[in-house]
Formats: C-alpha cells, sequence, structure tokens
C-alpha cells in the first residue's frame, strides 16, 4: 500500500473534522462520492447525534484484513443511544493508516468522535475520528451495513 497524502488530494476539508464545515460543503462533494459512500454520507441519520444511526458514540470492534485490499471495520453500538451495530466493508483498498497515540493498541481507539468521507482520485477516502486516534482508508467505493444487535447490560 502506498501513503497518500490526503490534503494534497481533498484540499482543506481533509483533516478538519469540523462537522458543520463538513455539512455544509457535503452537498457540494456528495455527487463526487462512489455509491456507497454517498449512500452512507449522505443519510440524514449519520449526521444527527440524536439518531440510532448516527456514527457518533460508536465503538471501534475490530479492523479486519488490515494489509489488504479487502478490509471490515467493525463498529459496536452502545445500548443508551444505538440499536444497532455497524460493519463497514471497503475494496480496493489503496491506502490504510491508524494514527494512535498508542500502537500497541491500535485498535482500540475509543468511542467514535466522527466522521469525513471525501472524493479522492481513487474514489474516496474516509476518515474516522475516535476518542483515542484516526483511521483513514482511501478506496474505490465502501459498504456500510447496520446490523440487529442484542443490548445487555455486558455490551
Amino acid at each position: 500500500m502506498q501513503y497518500v497524502d490526503l490534503d494534497a488530494q481533498v484540499g482543506d476539508l481533509s483533516g478538519v473534522l469540523d462537522p458543520a464545515r463538513y455539512l455544509s460543503h457535503l452537498p457540494s462533494i456528495s455527487g463526487d462520492l462512489p455509491p456507497g459512500a454517498r449512500a452512507f454520507a449522505t443519510d440524514a441519520e449519520h449526521y444527527d447525534f440524536s439518531s440510532r444511526r448516527c456514527v457518533k458514540d460508536l465503538t471501534l470492534r475490530a479492523v479486519r484484513g488490515a494489509g489488504g485490499d479487502e478490509l471490515m471495520v467493525e463498529f459496536q453500538h452502545n445500548c443508551w443511544k444505538h440499536d444497532r451495530d455497524l460493519l463497514i466493508r471497503y475494496a480496493g483498498v489503496s491506502s490504510f493508516s491508524v494514527d494512535s497515540a498508542d500502537e500497541e493498541r491500535a485498535t482500540d481507539l475509543g468511542a467514535v468522535i466522527l466522521d469525513e468521507i471525501l472524493p479522492h482520485t481513487d474514489g474516496c477516502s474516509h476518515e474516522i475520528a475516535c476518542w483515542d486516534g484516526t483511521l483513514t482508508i482511501v478506496c474505490p467505493d465502501l459498504q456500510a451495513t447496520w446490523t440487529e444487535t442484542a443490548c445487555s447490560t455486558e455490551s
């Protein structure tokens, strides 16, 4: 895999992770996103903090396939907010990075703060900011699926 300088690719939106600014630009960039990324990014519930399908406060459960061109990122619900888990599949991954303060705990990044999906020359870039680090994936497209789950006091 090759490192991609996202700031050089997508301009001043990359790395900002400012929800108001991103949402104000989303309508103008959504047409440049691949179909799966566009559907996920423009879902009305995605950035509605009171929605059960808002990514905020999900917890990273697992990253599968790192180092290959197929990647799955699994997020676990929080019972007080969500009633489903989230699975995102990325095919044709050209870049994957984890920016974590503690490299030994690279998949223990804490809860999601927010994410941005931006057009990229390779399709799209998906930056997911968590309390303790950030995941960035570049790929031709992604598929996000909310899956049934059962809440318990142990979740």
